[in-house]
């Protein structure tokens, strides 16, 4: 089935909150998501800032134990205008350069953001340059599950439940994996980039509102522990925390983990493949948590491309 839904309230933690639609293993959802600021399509603030979250969305026959996937079928700026910060965040340079960075006197950009064409531009008056115009990568910042023991977790920041992990490549056409922690998952979603790099380490995307459409399979059974993905070319996983050694560590022992129990490999064959064959990339390196991806390529075992969405049929 597929349900169109328009959001009343919006959540600043992910949590077990009282959802606002009840939706079924297969269901495909068309809804809308406010920027960061909590702006909607209009420019208007309707929530208070800090990602607030359309959702949770109750998917029957969810429970503890099995996963969620969602695939996003669907991600599309639904404004002409996003925004983002200017300058290096002081933790990704050298102690000691902190004090060249720049203070503009206005410390955030309004780009101009074309869905037809495809670009987000930004004059820049004061440059040689004089215009910055780089191509759309739609992206969701912040989406996840309501995590364990009743906790309501602030969509600043990220852990096993997903979160504001702001990975650019959770994006359309991608299906992602969250472990169920809850009865009905409860899913949330939010924070939508026009365009990121990787680390938002200016600590922000290009922020924008969205309208989204995400379809959703309960995985009876199939139990994990972190955040996954997967994408035409790559199986992934997300570590959430921070320092970033400790997310790598979530990350890597989250794709053995799956490799072993998914792919049919032994733990010895996936230790001498991963050792050879994975990439890493970073989801921040700015909030609370950092997050970083565990990525390997479908192309370097033929045993992942002969089970790739076996969890899906």
């Amino acid at each position: 089935m597929h349900h169109s839904f328009q959001p009343t309230h919006y959540f600043n933690t992910l949590g077990s909150h009282e959802p606002v639609l009840k939706i079924k293993s297969g269901d495909t959802v068309t809804t809308t998501t406010v920027d960061a600021a909590g702006c909607n399509h209009l420019g208007e603030q309707v929530a208070p800032r800090g990602n607030p979250q359309t959702g949770p969305f109750f998917i029957e026959d969810a429970e503890p134990g099995d996963t969620l996937l969602i695939r996003l079928d669907k991600l599309s700026p639904n404004r002409p205008q996003g925004w983002s910060a200017k300058v290096l965040a002081p933790n990704v340079v050298n102690p000691d350069y902190v004090t060249d960075l720049p203070n503009p006197q206005d410390r955030l950009a309004t780009w101009q953001v074309d869905t037809k064409l495809g670009t987000a531009s930004l004059d820049l008056p004061w440059s040689n340059t004089k215009r910055l115009e780089l191509p759309l990568e739609p992206m969701l910042g912040c989406f996840g599950v309501a995590p364990t023991r009743g906790q309501a977790i602030s969509t600043a920041t990220s852990g096993e439940h997903g979160g504001n992990m702001d990975y650019r490549g959770f994006k359309e056409g991608v299906s992602v994996y969250f472990p169920v922690f809850v009865s009905g998952a409860l899913f949330f979603l939010g924070d939508g980039h026009a365009l990121q790099g990787d680390g938002e380490i200016v600590g922000t995307g290009i922020e924008i509102s969205m309208d989204v459409t995400f379809s959703v399979q309960v995985l009876k059974g199939k139990q994990s522990f972190w955040p996954r993905g997967e994408n035409d070319d790559f199986i992934f996983t997300a570590g959430n925390a921070r320092p970033l050694d400790q997310a790598t560590q979530h990350a890597t022992t989250e794709m053995h983990h799956w490799l072993c129990t998914d792919f049919g490999f032994d733990a010895l064959t996936a230790s001498i493949l991963m050792g050879q064959a994975v990439r890493y990339e970073l989801g921040n390196v700015f909030d609370p948590a950092y997050t970083m991806i565990c990525k390997m390529p479908k192309r370097f075992g033929s045993v992942l491309l002969e089970h790739v969405h076996v969890d899906q049929k």
